[in-house]
């Protein structure tokens, strides 16, 4: 089982590589921030750590996690922010391992009534920080100009440029995950030319392996 984890800045094109990756070449995809969203959920590894650090207050009448509200205090809050990261992002990576380790068993059992599962794709923001070249075979970047990148974060998130830009600002510079990673994918252009650049890494893959 090839495990894959793909980065890359806001507006870079993350989700149409998965969309490939899944469609074109039956991946297992992992998204990190949707394990986060479900293990702050009651019950869930996250939750006790999140109401002891900030409060009951920020419950909805239901009793889960009023995430916009969180999201309020923790973006003003370099410190809380810390405090957030500290409790979701281990628990993530705890959790991502576990599944990896479940499906490695699931590929190397000699039985027909499991799907195996040969391509293991990781998406996180976070990847390389969060130290996944540890868990990953191989680490993509996603590089996408940053004019187009506006254009995207404006057209499909309802954000003004001065949003788009400061976003971006805030995040790691191309250079950084190019420096960190194994192969780097450039998104400038169309979904058929980015289909061509995700064949041609992954031919490489395949014969490398």
């Amino acid at each position: 089982m090839f495990i894959l984890g793909i980065t890359g800045g806001i507006g870079t094109g993350k989700s149409t590589v998965l969309d490939i990756l899944k469609t074109e070449y039956n991946a297992y995809i992992l998204e990190a921030d949707k394990v986060a969203h479900l293990l702050m959920l009651p019950g869930k590894s996250a939750f006790n750590d999140i109401v002891a650090t900030f409060g009951e207050d920020i419950l909805t009448e239901e009793g889960v996690i009023d995430r916009n509200e969180l999201g309020k205090r923790v973006m003003s809050d370099k410190g809380s922010l810390e405090k957030l990261n500290n409790i979701v992002h281990p628990a993530v990576k705890k959790y991502i391992m576990q599944d990896i380790s479940e499906k490695q068993s699931d590929f190397l059992e000699e039985t027909e009534n499991k799907e195996k599962i040969s391509l293991y794709v990781i998406e996180a923001a976070l990847l390389i920080q969060d130290g996944y070249k540890e868990i990953c075979d191989e680490i993509w970047s996603i590089i996408t100009s940053e004019a187009i990148r506006i254009e995207r974060l404006i057209a499909s998130r309802g954000y003004t440029e001065e949003k788009a830009r400061g976003f971006i600002k805030n995040q790691p510079s191309d250079e950084y995950f190019i420096s960190n990673s194994d192969r780097v994918l450039y998104n400038n252009g169309s979904s058929e030319e980015l289909m061509t650049a995700i064949k041609l890494q992954m031919d490489s893959v395949c014969h490398t392996g």
